[in-house]
């Protein structure tokens, strides 16, 4: 297929499904069995289920879109990143919680055309050793989003102090962890509390189901986050930067809502991230693979 050639939308998404299915088929092959775990920083880990995973989830999209340019987690980039399309693949989102048998982790498959999320496909692990069971959210946009075939919507809770959020820690303790530690204690004080699974593509499709309320988080990842912002959008969420911004996959802050709360979560997110913006935090977009495009051509 050429690059340029337009794939509709439910085809994406079918090959999202597929993908991130294949991938969930070897992380649960690897359940309640011995780990083997390396470490790629100091407590970054990373395990062959992680890798192989991934190979699972990249032999479906070569074989399905092999013009398709692809950035994942473990492999890095692939593909050709003159394409239109950007497959964006987290085989095993919250690695740290697989290695402790902790139920909250997931396989994560999404695509961008140019610089939108347009499909994505989250398999998520819940329950524990000896009872593991998964459930598939799923979106394309302007097809709504569902979880195990079932339509999914954002809360309606309107006021901070009836919300229940969510928040992520990245590895380094610098500036934007202080930073967050402060809105963690901020924001717990406010509403019903403030919970960290640890694996972003969970807490986005948390709040696309209406479980909790809001999300936010600084310096993920791409891979991270396409495949739950396109099923959070779709949910009728609301998706941009800590300060308000615009969002990208490519973006170094992110606050997601159920819309409802966007503005009153964002007196607390914003001054926060303009204080490191003025202190020379580059918050600047990230991981945008050489080659690729985001700016110019259609989005959908």
């Amino acid at each position: 297929m050429a690059s340029a050639e337009k794939v509709p939308l439910p085809e994406l998404l079918a090959v999202a499904k597929k993908a991130a299915e294949a991938g969930a088929e070897v992380v649960m092959g690897a359940l309640d069995k011995p780990r083997n775990i390396q470490f790629k920083g100091a407590t970054d880990l990373v395990t062959e289920t992680d890798k192989a995973s991934e190979e699972a989830v990249l032999n479906v999209l070569r074989s399905s879109f092999p013009s398709h340019a692809v950035l994942g987690e473990e492999g890095g980039v692939s593909g050709d990143t003159s394409s239109e399309y950007l497959w964006c693949v987290d085989p095993l989102d919250g690695t740290t919680n697989f290695t402790h048998n902790y139920p909250a982790f997931a396989v994560s498959v999404g695509v961008l055309r140019r610089s939108m999320p347009v499909a994505g496909c989250v398999v998520e692990f819940t329950g524990g050793p000896h009872v593991w069971v998964t459930r598939t959210f799923a979106a394309h946009r302007n097809g709504g989003a569902t979880c195990n075939g079932k339509p999914i919507s954002v809360s309606t809770v309107k006021e901070v102090n009836r919300s229940l959020l969510i928040t992520g820690f990245g590895y380094e303790h610098d500036e934007p962890w202080s930073a967050n530690m402060e809105l963690f204690k901020e924001l717990t004080d406010v509403s019903q509390g403030v919970r960290r699974l640890g694996a972003a593509s969970i807490d986005l499709c948390h709040v696309a189901m209406g479980i909790a309320e809001a999300y936010w988080e600084y310096r993920l990842k791409p891979w991270d986050v396409t495949a739950g912002v396109i099923i959070l959008e779709e949910a009728g969420g609301r998706v941009t930067t800590m300060d308000g911004l615009p969002y990208s996959v490519f973006s170094r802050s992110l606050l997601a809502t159920n819309d409802a709360l966007h503005a009153p979560l964002l007196e607390y997110t914003e001054p926060k991230t303009r204080r490191l913006i003025a202190q020379g935090l580059d918050l600047s977009p990230w991981f945008i693979p050489k080659g690729y495009n985001v700016h110019t051509g259609p989005q959908l």
